[in-house]
């Protein structure tokens, strides 16, 4: 899977999601439901990343996936006094944006179109990272041409960092189900990487 560690999206790379000791993430919702309004600014600088890039992995445009990532976290706000400290926080994070981004498509908002403009690497000139980012572009190809179902639960690992049974969980379906799903978008994916390489 050591190929699936490059970039999704043009000139980035993608996010495992960064390795954060789950007690503090924990500690500090349980601190923000308490009117502790820094440790909500905390959680919200760790995970701003991970959850935008997951929105943005499925719709079609910067400003789709920015709408669904503010709705995301009013709900994550409103559902403050609700938050069950037993739940790793990265889990119930994504399960909120996982049903968020459900009730989207249920409201007949489906985006299918890719946005395929790169963004520009910082530090490099345009020809150092051509290779990479055609292969980055091809990978978020084919991560959008997933069925949806397979998709979320790649994007849920690879952005989210969340362990299976947090997969089905936020998924709403058994182990199995969400075992399979990821193997069959691994397999897809890691053909993608295997057909550059020939």
């Amino acid at each position: 899977m050591n190929g699936l560690t490059m970039a999704l999206g043009p000139g980035q790379h993608v996010g495992y999601a960064p390795r954060m000791r789950e007690d503090a993430d924990e500690a500090l919702m349980n601190r923000y439901a308490a009117g502790d309004a820094r440790a909500f600014e905390v959680l919200y600088d760790r995970w701003r990343g991970p959850l935008y890039r997951y929105f943005l992995r499925h719709v079609s445009t910067e400003a789709v996936a920015a709408d669904l990532y503010q709705g995301c976290w009013e709900k994550v706000i409103r559902a403050r006094s609700r938050y069950d400290e037993t739940a790793p926080f990265r889990a119930w994070l994504f399960r909120v944006a996982h049903n968020h981004l459900v009730d989207h498509y249920r409201a007949g908002k489906p985006e299918t179109e890719l946005v395929t403009e790169p963004e520009a690497p910082p530090e490099s000139n345009p020809g150092a990272h051509a290779e990479q980012d055609q292969q980055a572009l091809r990978l978020h190809t084919a991560v959008a041409a997933l069925p949806e179902d397979q998709r979320d639960a790649i994007l849920l690992k690879l952005e989210g960092g969340l362990a299976l049974d947090d997969i089905a969980r936020a998924m709403g379906v058994g182990r199995e189900t969400a075992k399979s799903r990821l193997r069959y978008a691994t397999r897809k994916l890691k053909e993608v990487l295997a057909d550059d390489h020939r």
